[in-house]
């Protein structure tokens, strides 16, 4: 693909024809070009929407990301059907953004799209019915059933109705089957309207008719009314909010019709007054967002080691794009980013500030916009479309100059951005693994800030390797915060031993008697304590007893995990789900018991240790709808939460002052995952949730569950020496060829069946081979789960190093070997997907 210009059309008078390059959110390589109608000649730019056919029947909303006037060689070029837009929906710089996702991790610029460009703003299609304007009704020599007469009738006074109408009016299950034959007697004929998605958010609101500005007039209306006090409650009520007689322009504007009624006046007395022409009733579009302005009480103080961190950052960004903030937990790292927000808005630029979670948002948003107030846009996937829509169209219209938001918000449209804040940047939810493009939102935070000048900084206290082997590499800037903000300490670790107690039969179910000891003495006290457990659901699977019969996905290779809430055995990864059995299947058994902890069950277990105690649980299952997030978490600040059970959403950046104890549930589980960042990510997220304990003069205290005290990773745990544990591990890395020293390609073939997939795979690896050194290339192997949504897996891993290579040859080659395979009829429905930077 050849790469995109942005140069601006000329406003040519003459009669030209021009083309357009379009990008359409499907998975395919090139941009389609199309034919500009001449009365779009001189309204048409880069980033407009236009409405085109692509193929024989899809209609599409695509943007147009070049402008020329050469036809294409071996199609003739189609009309674009319309022109949705006044001024562009996407700025130069974000098709520049989607050209570099889409050449660095090996897809298509329509699959960026799909993901960067909000649903909202993307066209949708109702198919319709009408009658054929050739159909004869009084002529007609067929003959027509019932049901299908009635259809006629309707459609001969409605002329259009959709699908569901039709049911409405059939009353029937198989109405489809009567659109059929009317279709087949060619007496109907169905189209596809196409409608914006986005709806804007519109409120009613009334004001006076202009007659009765005048003061004789309002004068006599009020005595006119004095015998119909309803009537008169509703003007009075109207003009204490819109003082008219003062200011006659007030009128303009009117009042809510909510506000109107939250003065206990009769909304039946409202709609005789508008019958009567007293009340103009008119709707405004208002905005879904009401975030007040800022806190005029807020005052940012930052202490001798912030200032001293700020300097030091301000300092590397004279000379450096990105400034690695490795500040340990507590430190006050946002008291910074808020302090370098101030000045960038100050000065007229963008900020975006990028947060790993979801439920990080909820507190950030809190307090940023105590500083900020509604000039802040938040952007995350529990918004609705309209809302993101809005948010979008408030950035490119200058309402928000500072988004807050979760990955997806690196594609929004951005003109003026100044500075990019990644915030807990170690994070590996920043990471998109389905669908693609599978990118890294902190790798291409470094390329929009490349493309628009902007400055990048990342805070964590727990830098990833890459970010920090970068520092150490002088690449980034590096400045350490290495003490906690006002009088807090450190927590400090005990370890509990689950060997000795299990010996000693001490343990309660999996709940040693240290932690149960330590959850007793913050409670006594009135304190707060975090439950970390990075498994949700009650148990990771059931049991049978008699003969070891486990349950199965049907149609992944994965045990069923058991949710109690629902009673049901749920996959997590295909979603299929099913009644827990009453009896084994397999020897007919009633022994069925549950195997491991999951949060539920960890959840019951505590109440039933501490019944007095307020247990809630912060996962998936309990944080699906909107606002979940926001009020379990509300409710932890406001005390009516005694002990949080929770995933790995309950392990970074959330800030509680009266949280004393931190238990962390079971560390072995994550310590023995097969992969080589599992002792990495082990200690990002016990230290990180480590971090929720001891945040203010309380001191604070963690306990870590763990089977085997002699793995050595616990030592660098304890102490927390990041430092020491990186000049460990590093050599590790090097030594076996993995990041940050090596990139790392994952390719997964996928087919239904197993047999095809694996000797696909087999002949992928040989021809990769042919162009890579056989030692770097590893497989291909079956992965830990070898089948999800009745697909079978294979995967390859290519390494390859990070310095001194030509990186998009070597892409080129392995997609011409994928390519190449697929020529092969019997590989021509093997699936490959490409992964870079997977892990």
């Amino acid at each position: 693909m050849g790469t995109l210009t942005f140069n601006s059309i000329s406003k040519h008078k003459e009669r030209s024809t021009f083309f357009v390059d379009v990008l359409l959110p499907v998975p395919i390589s090139n941009l389609f070009t199309y034919r500009v109608p001449m009365e779009y000649n001189d309204l048409v730019g880069i980033g407009h929407r236009v409405i085109v056919q692509f193929g024989r029947s899809r209609v599409l909303t695509g943007i147009v990301a070049r402008i020329h006037q050469t036809p294409p060689e071996v199609y003739q070029a189609k009309y674009i059907f319309d022109l949705l837009d006044d001024q562009p929906v996407m700025k130069p710089q974000q098709l520049s953004l989607f050209e570099w996702i889409a050449g660095y991790y090996m897809c298509t610029m329509g699959e960026v799209l799909n993901v960067g460009m909000p649903s909202g703003l993307k066209l949708s299609s109702e198919s319709k019915i009408q009658l054929n304007p050739e159909f004869d009704a009084e002529n007609n020599v067929l003959v027509f059933s019932e049901q299908e007469q009635r259809i006629i009738d309707v459609l001969a006074r409605d002329k259009v109705i959709t699908y569901g109408q039709a049911a409405d009016i059939l009353q029937i299950k198989s109405y489809l089957k009567v659109i059929k034959s009317l279709m087949a007697k060619e007496a109907i004929l169905i189209f596809e309207e196409i409608k914006d998605k986005y709806i804007p958010k519109k409120e009613i609101y009334y004001k006076l008719c202009p007659h009765w500005l005048q003061k004789e007039f309002l004068e006599e209306l009020m005595i006119d009314l004095e015998k119909k006090p309803g009537q008169m409650d509703v003007l009075l009520a109207y003009l204490q909010e819109v003082p008219v007689f003062k200011n006659r322009e007030l009128n303009a504007i009117g009042i809510e019709k909510s506000k109107l009624l939250q003065k206990g006046i009769s909304e039946s007395s409202l709609s005789t007054l508008e019958k009567k022409r007293v009340f103009e009733r008119f709707t405004k579009v208002i905005s879904r967002f009401s975030l007040p302005g800022p806190d005029e009480n807020f005052k940012l103080q930052l202490s001798e080691s912030q200032q001293k961190a700020r300097g030091e950052i301000l300092t590397h960004f004279e000379e450096k794009q990105t400034v690695l903030l490795h500040g340990i937990t507590g430190s006050g790292k946002t008291e910074i980013y808020i302090d370098l927000i101030s000045e960038v808005l100050a000065q007229e630029g963008q900020v975006l500030y990028l947060l790993p979670e979801i439920a990080l948002t909820t507190q950030i948003v809190a307090r940023l916009q105590k500083a900020f107030g509604d000039r802040m846009g938040v952007y995350h996937s529990k918004y609705s479309d309209n809302e993101r829509v809005e948010v979008w169209r408030g950035l490119m219209a200058g309402k928000f100059p500072l988004i807050v938001g979760v990955r997806s918000s690196v594609f929004l449209p951005f003109d003026n951005l100044s500075l990019i804040i990644v915030d807990e940047e170690h994070e590996f939810s920043y990471k998109q693994y389905d669908p693609a493009p599978r990118y890294h939102a902190r790798d291409v935070a470094q390329v929009l800030a490349k493309i628009h000048s902007a400055k990048v900084l990342m805070g964590t206290a727990t830098p990833s390797f890459e970010s920090f082997y970068l520092a150490q590499e002088k690449k980034y800037g590096y400045v350490l915060l290495a003490e906690r903000y006002g009088k807090a300490t450190l927590p400090k670790t005990i370890f509990a031993d689950l060997s000795k107690e299990r010996k000693q039969k001490t343990i309660k179910g999996d709940i040693s008697s240290v932690l149960t000891d330590k959850i007793d003495a913050a409670l006594s006290k009135n304190e707060q304590v975090i439950i970390f457990q990075n498994r949700r659901g009650y148990a990771p699977y059931i049991a049978c007893e008699e003969c070891a019969w486990i349950p199965k996905c049907s149609n992944c290779a994965v045990s069923l995990t058991y949710h109690m809430y629902y009673n049901q055995l749920r996959c997590h990864y295909c979603g299929h789900h099913e009644r827990l059995p009453v009896t084994c299947p397999a020897c007919g058994s009633t022994k069925l018991s549950t195997v491991g902890f999951g949060t539920e069950k960890l959840e019951d277990d505590l109440k039933l240790l501490f019944p007095e105690a307020r247990v809630q649980r912060m996962d998936l299952d309990t944080t699906r709808r909107k606002y979940s997030y926001q009020k379990i978490i509300k409710d932890f600040e406001q005390g009516a939460i005694d002990i949080l059970v929770g995933t790995q959403m309950v392990s970074k950046g959330l800030d509680f002052s009266n949280v004393t104890l931190v238990g962390v549930f079971d560390i072995d589980r994550m310590l023995h995952f097969p992969d080589f960042r599992s002792f990495e990510r082990s200690y990002q997220l016990a230290v990180q949730v480590s971090g929720r304990s001891g945040r203010s003069v309380k001191a604070g205290e963690v306990v870590i569950q763990t089977s085997n005290l002699k793995q050595p990773i616990l030592h660098y745990i304890h102490k927390q020496d990041f430092l020491e544990y990186y000049n460990h591990e590093i050599l590790e890395r090097y030594k076996y060829k993995y990041p940050p020293f090596y990139r790392i390609i994952r390719i997964t073939l996928k087919d239904r069946d197993n047999t095809t997939v694996q000797k696909a795979a087999q002949s992928l690896a040989e021809a990769i081979k042919v162009h890579f050194n056989k030692k770097l290339v590893l497989g291909p192997h079956e992965p830990i789960i070898s089948k999800i949504r009745n697909f079978y897996l294979m995967e390859i891993l290519v390494k390859i190093p990070r310095n001194g290579v030509d990186l998009a040859r070597m892409k080129t080659n392995l997609m011409q070997a994928a390519n190449a395979q697929k020529e092969e009829k019997k590989y021509k429905r093997v699936y490959v997907v490409f992964d870079v930077d997977p892990y």
